[in-house]
């Protein structure tokens, strides 16, 4: 199996995973692509930088390397629709964002070669996720998955208008105890890092399948979604450059919410002991 995702070990109950920052295409496929694909849009840019002060709150951190052209790790194996009824992009995607091919004529994966991608990609990632989540509810009792996400602001495709700021899911309270999202609802109200954002829970986005798939708060293993809009910390046209003025005004927020995310953790904890 390749090494399909960068990994940091941290000590405190939560995890963070960036499943769409990925940017490596293997030649086999990317010789098979389309010249806008290859402009590579849709990916979840800059995430790891936006990120980068995970590591001082003792938090585990799981990255894509490879793009989610390749494979979509937030989508079920069995590529069972997040949004039946809706549109949306599958687990080995034909079309970007703007519906446009991303495979020249005739060139699109078939089956088998989706199992490959599948085997290659999609497991080793689950696999590390899954186990790291197992461990720190093994040292805490309790653990946290964080699964970091960001779009374009305008998606016509997916959304009418402007995407709310941040854009939090939480599977309508299926993935998380309704006292976390409670709680960040609440720091959100307070916050004065966080009056220039809007925000939303549970609105376009609800939280895709790594979100439902773990998040099992019947067994204090918690889960939330949050999707940012890239306008706040990004350019949104190619080339994609980090707007280092923008993202350190977000920064902060970001911070606030995973210390609050790890805080309530570790009040779950003490009510087991």
């Amino acid at each position: 199996m390749k090494n399909s995702f960068n990994f940091y070990s941290g000590n405190s109950p939560l995890l963070i995973s960036i499943p769409h920052v990925g940017t490596h295409l293997p030649e086999d496929i990317a010789c098979n692509m389309t010249p806008q694909a290859l402009k590579m849009a849709d990916v979840d840019w800059h995430l790891t930088l936006l990120y980068d002060m995970a590591e001082t709150y003792g938090a585990s951190v799981i990255s894509a390397k490879y793009m989610r052209y390749v494979i979509d790790l937030n989508r079920s194996p069995e590529d069972t629709s997040l949004y039946p009824g809706q549109d949306t992009t599958g687990l080995c995607p034909i079309d970007t964002f703007d519906k446009q091919p991303i495979y020249k004529d005739g060139k699109e994966p078939n089956q088998a070669q989706i199992q490959k991608r599948i085997e290659e990609f999609w497991r080793p990632y689950h696999h590390k996720l899954e186990s790291e989540l197992k461990r720190l509810h093994a040292i805490h009792g309790v653990a946290l998955l964080w699964d970091a996400h960001s779009i374009a602001s305008h998606v016509p495709r997916f959304f009418d208008g402007k995407l709310p700021d941040l854009n939090f899911g939480t599977a309508d309270l299926q993935s998380c105890d309704a006292s976390l999202q409670e709680t960040i609802a609440h720091r959100l109200q307070k916050s004065a890092y966080a009056k220039k954002y809007s925000h939303v829970f549970n609105g376009r986005f609800k939280g895709g399948y790594i979100t439902r798939h773990y998040g099992v708060p019947t067994l204090n293993i918690h889960a939330i979604q949050l999707e940012i809009s890239q306008c706040i910390y990004m350019q949104e046209q190619a080339p994609y450059l980090y707007d280092p003025v923008l993202a350190n005004k977000l920064k902060p927020l970001l911070s606030e919410l995973l210390e609050t995310c790890i805080t309530w953790a570790t009040h779950q904890k003490n009510k087991l002991i």
